[in-house]
Order: C-alpha cells, then structure tokens, then sequence
C-alpha cells in the first residue's frame, strides 16, 4: 500500500469508528460486534504506526497515551463553572417562582426539567473542531487541566463533527465556521455507572481490599489520577448537558433545549429534558424521575429546572455562586436509623450555639456519620429528642447530617431530657436571642471559642490563606497565649514557637515565612478574612469591586449598601454594623500597623467599550488569556469568531484562516505591537 492509499485508508477508518462510537455512545444502538470494531481501531492503529506522519490529535488511537503526570496544571474558566442552589419541595420552587417574578415580571417562564446526574464536573475545550484541552470545575473560577485522563473516555468525541443536520440552518452554518475556525466549549458530567462501580468493588472485596464508597467520588478520583491508564481502567461515561454562553451566542443559540439538540448531533450524550410550563408540570416530571430512579444506569440525585430561553436566563444573573434562573430539586434525602449517644453545645465565631447530636456510628449515602446537627433549642423541642432516642438521620441535599425525626414507640425508659443551657459552654456569659430570631449566642467577643474560630476563618484558604497553620496550631498558639488576635499572628517569632509540640527550628521558620509573605492579600480575600456576619465569597467580590478599598467601605451609608443589587437588606446592615463596632476599627488599624497590604482588584476602565475583538494566531509579548483579560479590564469584548460585531481582529503569528475571513468582512486587522499601543 503506497502513502495515498494508506492515507485515504486511514482517513476512512477514523470516519467509520467515529460514526460506531457516535451510534453506541449517543444512540444506544449498535450496528457492528465488538470484535469487528476492535478489529477496525486495529487496523488503523497499525496502518499509523506504519505511517505516523498521518497521526492526528483526534484520532481513535490517541484516546489512551502520554506519560503519568507530576502534577495538574491550574487553568482558568472563560465563564465560571456555578452551583446549582438546591431546593426540596413543591413549595420552594414556588417561591423561587416568585422570586423570579419579582426580579423580572417580563421574564417567559418556560421551564426546561432534565436529569441531575450525580457525577463531577469538566469542561471540555474544542478548537477548530479538535480537543485541546479538558478542565474540572475546581473552585468555579479556576479547575485542574486533566485533559490526558478526559481522553480515555470513548464517549468524548475527540474531534467535532455534524452526525445530523440542525433545523435551524443559520445555527448550522455558525456552528460549521466555528468548527473550523474557532473555539466551541461544552460542559457535562464524568459519571460511572453503577454496574461498574459493583464489579470494581467485587474485585477489591475479592483482594481484601476496602471497598470504594460510591460511583460518584470513584469517578471524581479516577479522572485526578496522574496516571492515565488508570483512569482509562475505569470504564467512565459522559454525559453532555451545556454549552456556556460566550459559545452558545457566537452560534446563535436561543433556548438550552436547543443546546441539548446540538449536542447530541456533536456526537455528545446528552439529555434532552422535557418543556415544562408550569409547577404542576415540573412537579409531574420530578414524580416520573424519582420513579425510574433505581433503573437508570447511574445515579441521579434529583432533577434540574431551568429558565429555557437565554436571553431571561442571562437577564435574570446570579446571586452568590448560582444562576437565579436554575435550581437543582432534589429527590428526597436519604435516611438512615441510628441513636443518640449525647448531646454536645458547639460555639461558633459569631457566637452562634447550635446543639451537635453525637451518634452511634451510620452509613448515609456511602458516608460514615458520627454526628449530626440539631439546629437550634426550637427544633429540639419541635422534635422532643431526648438523649439516648433512636432517631432517622438524613444528609440533606446529601451532604449535611441532620436528625429529622424521633422513634419515640423504640424509647426503653432509658432516655434523658436534655437542658438547654443558659449560660455559654466555653466562657460562662449569659446567652442571649433576639426577639425575632431563633439561635441563641453568647455575647462575649472575648469568649475563647469565638476568637478560635474567627482565627481560623481568618487564615483560611478563602481569607489570609496562611499554609500550615490549622486548628491544632491555631489551638496550640492560643492556649500558650501567644495569639489572641488576628494582628498577633503578625508579629510572632520563629523563637516564639519553636518549644511548641509539632515544632521544630526548620517548621517554626517556615510557618514565619507563610505568615510574612500573607501579609499581601488582596482586597475581596481581606474581605472575607474579617468574618463580617452574612458575608461570604462572593458578596466579598462584589464590595471589593464597587468600593475598591477598606475606606471606601468603613465610610459607606447604609442607603448606599441596600442600593447593590446582589446585597440584601440583612447583610446591609451586618457590614454598616461591622465598620462602625469599636474592636473592629481597632482590628483595621492594628493590620495596618503591622504592614498589610492590600492589592486592589484591576480597575474597569471604558477605554475599550462597545468594542469586540477576535485574536488569531499566536502572541509573543503576551499570552492571549492575559490579553483577552486586559480587554475585559478596559469595557471591551472578546469573541471566538469574526462576525458583523467584530471591531477589531488581533492578528499573531501564523495566523489562521480568520485573517482571510477578517479581509473579506472589512474588519480592521491589526498587529500585536498596535495592539499593544491600543491598551
């Protein structure tokens, strides 16, 4: 076989296996045996290795290759990847309805209601059509590139391509440019499913090896494993269910159903939900789902309920970490029996007393629960639990324990009332609560609980973020006295700590050095370090780019602050209270004096504004995700492909057939070093 014939060969097999997979993957159908499939991939694979030069990136060969990693490299999202907020029942989706309504009475309320797969979460980047780069959700903003380990999975296409023609033939057009030239992003679920999650722990039980404790923590562990061929042992599945909005405007995308029928012609797995118009239609669809829950494949936790049209959907924004326009509505939480062996009083850093039941040990959900929350004095009278009581545990939303309900027909006579106390556990002060609240707190900001926990939300990943200094250290420190504020940690030793348990001359001096290189933090993490009651990441965000500074927050009025959209009433005054407390000011003016430095967030300016840019090619003097991010700085725009809103395209080197595009269109071309000039 001559090179033509061996290319023209090769071209061919990848066209049909892809074609099998797509039938097998996103089909369920199967047209060919096993043995026949795997006879075709072998000989492609052979023909390649006769001829590498006709290797490409997405090819069905290339699914399982590359050396273990040393580690995952941090990448950013264009879009964040958000939560979902859960809710429960009938009655919470009528008032997130409500809600809606009040946001927005324009908004049409025409639902889309599909399956919550309990799997994890990655985003999948395509350009020109091929996959180059595969992250997990991370924290929302920045994830993990596992792109070798998302390759082993066969119903990832590795390359796009149309199995079936779009109504919409605008929509096509769009999506066959970009496929070509352009960037396409799709997001979904890993998932195992469940039979293979059984014969994995078959095995392992088989070598006397402890069993794995569900499908979905399998497969989030399987794709963060360095070495490939593990992860492509595992046997994972995907399951296509968005495609983020910069993508799904540059296609001309107007409904998430439509993204759904897109997706599956990618040749994705995907759901394609069901149009629901009303609650009593949702609530219908939640009952099926619940229903089939047990013979699907794999696990779903409930079902997700979203704001169909883009347009509202991006309208309505988001609140905290989750879009207003979707909610996750959860089957019913799952349960187990267990009994109290006591009841404990923990003091949080605002004070607040919640009461803690401490179990009989249980399994939940593949969890081992030890405790759980009895919320406040209110629900243990509510509940008339006593000490002792055989009581049905549940993981609300699968993840919080908390004791729901009390067996008072299993009670032996052996049970003992418990007593709320009066007075805190840890210092003594007289509890207090207010008239309109249930939670009672202890009052004294000198309480040694409320300072150990306030120094520890203070140092946390999301505040200082100082490495190597946890609970037990921050325990040792505080009982040893010497910290009792945030501003000592700042002016401790390596002498000081050296004599501490866990501490030797070499720890000690490094524990110095995290603390000394924290003293730069930036504004929104400063935020969140002071523990304003109410205030959690993202409000942090949110204060550090309206008031760009501590001044302009301790000066703020209280009109002001209920005036921010994403800011309630509640945390209005919480952060009015904070910066007018006398300790508080004391706290800004001791960090100040101890040489804290806070960088504020990058300046929007409107330099750029109302204009889009589009960059081909590659960049020398900068990164394009540094330059993408100085136009956004600056009020401006950036987008995958040349359009009639395109301003400017950002012409690198070897640049790709956008330029040619960009010649036809009028847009203006300019170079790298003009760029430059321009920002």
């Amino acid at each position: 076989m001559n090179k033509r014939a061996a290319k023209n060969r090769i071209e061919k097999l990848k066209k049909v296996i892809n074609y099998h997979r797509y039938l097998y993957h996103v089909l369920d159908k199967q047209k060919i045996s096993d043995a026949v499939f795997d006879s075709l991939k072998h000989e492609l694979k052979s023909l390649e290795d006769c001829y590498p030069e006709f290797v490409t990136i997405d090819s069905p060969t290339q699914r399982v290759g590359g050396e273990p990693l040393d580690k995952f490299q941090k990448v950013k999202h264009s879009i964040p990847m958000l939560s979902i907020e859960d809710i429960f029942e009938k009655k919470e989706l009528e008032q997130w309805q409500g809600y809606l309504k009040r946001l927005d009475p324009s908004v049409d309320f025409e639902y889309l209601c599909e399956l919550k797969i309990d799997g994890f979460g990655i985003a999948l980047i395509y350009e020109n059509g091929i996959l180059v780069k595969a992250v997990t959700r991370g924290d929302g903003k920045i994830g993990e590139d596992v792109t070798q380990n998302i390759k082993t999975i066969s119903s990832i296409p590795l390359g796009l391509r149309l199995y079936e023609s779009l109504p919409d033939k605008k929509v096509e057009k769009r999506l066959k440019d970009m496929m070509k030239e352009g960037r396409i992003e799709v997001r979904g679920e890993v998932y195992m499913e469940k039979v293979v999650f059984l014969e994995i722990n078959k095995k392992r039980i088989k070598n006397k090896e402890k069993p794995f404790a569900n499908p979905r923590n399998l497969a989030a562990g399987s794709i963060r494993q360095l070495d490939p061929q593990l992860s492509a042992s595992r046997n994972l599945k995907f399951l296509a269910y968005d495609i983020p909005a910069d993508t799904a405007t540059d296609i001309g995308i107007l409904t998430h159903s439509q993204k759904h029928q897109i997706l599956s012609c990618l040749g994705f797995k995907a759901e394609h939900g069901e149009i629901c118009k009303t609650i009593a239609e949702i609530i219908d669809f939640w009952h099926k789902a619940q229903k089939k829950r047990s013979s699907l494949p794999y696990q779903v936790d409930g079902i997700v309920v979203l704001v169909n049209k883009n347009s509202f959907f991006d309208k309505l924004g988001v609140a905290g970490k989750s879009p207003r326009a979707i909610r996750a509505l959860k089957f019913q939480p799952k349960q187990a029996v267990t009994k109290i062996k006591d009841i404990k009083i923990q003091v949080g850093r605002t004070g607040a007393i919640t009461p803690v039941a401490l179990l009989r040990p249980i399994t939940i959900g593949g969890a081992v629960i030890t405790r759980a929350t009895l919320h406040n004095e209110d629900e243990i009278k509510k509940l008339g639990v006593k000490i002792n009581d055989t009581v049905i545990v549940e993981r609300a939303g699968d993840v919080i324990p908390a004791v729901v309900n009390v067996l008072k027909e299993l009670r032996d006579g052996k049970e003992k009332t418990f007593s709320f106390p009066t007075k805190c556990p840890i210092c003594g002060t007289t509890l207090v609560k207010s008239q309109d609240k249930v939670i009672w707190r202890c009052p004294n900001k000198n309480c040694s609980a409320i300072k150990k926990g306030f120094l520890e939300h203070f140092v946390s990943k999301k505040g200082f973020n100082i490495e190597g200094l946890g609970p037990k250290i921050i325990e040792q420190l505080t009982t040893q006295g010497l910290i009792n504020q945030p501003v000592d940690l700042f002016e401790i030793k390596a002498g000081d700590i050296v004599s501490l348990e866990r501490f030797a001359e070499k720890s000690a001096e490094n524990l110095i050095k995290e603390i000394e290189k924290a003293k730069t933090i930036s504004l929104t993490h400063f935020i969140y370090a002071l523990g304003i009651r109410h205030i959690g990441e993202e409000t942090a965000v949110d204060l550090a780019e309206k008031f760009r500074g501590i001044d302009g927050l301790r000066n703020v009025s209280i009109e002001e602050l209920n005036g921010m959209f994403d800011i309630g009433s509640v945390s209005a005054q919480s952060i009015y209270d904070w910066f007018r407390e006398q300790r508080n000011i004391d706290l800004l003016e001791g960090l100040k004096r101890v040489g804290i430095n806070i960088v504020l967030p990058p300046k929007k300016g409107n330099k750029l504004a109302n204009k889009t840019f589009v960059f081909t090619g590659t960049l020398q003097i900068m990164s394009r995700e540094t330059a993408q991010t100085r136009i956004r700085e600056l009020g401006g725009d950036v987008a995958g492909s040349i359009s009639k809103n395109t301003n400017f395209l950002v012409a690198g080197k070897e640049p790709g057939s956008k330029l040619s595009k960009a010649k036809k269109s009028g847009v203006k071309i300019i170079f790298e070093k003009d760029f430059l000039k321009l920002l």
